[in-house]
């Protein structure tokens, strides 16, 4: 069975993806000196990803 034309992908690899992942997000807030250690990884604040 051949697959979907619309499920194979584009070639593009090396996207920027927009949204980041908890662990992600974390070693984000470190870099930028704003996670205390110990705190709830549960509710995190929003974070753009770095350019």
């Amino acid at each position: 069975m051949s697959q979907h034309r619309s499920l194979k992908s584009s070639g593009s690899v090396g996207a920027k993806r927009s949204v980041l992942k908890r662990f992600e997000r974390i070693e984000l807030l470190k870099k930028r000196g704003k996670w205390e250690e110990g705190k709830s990884p549960i509710g995190l604040p929003k974070t753009q990803p770095e350019a």
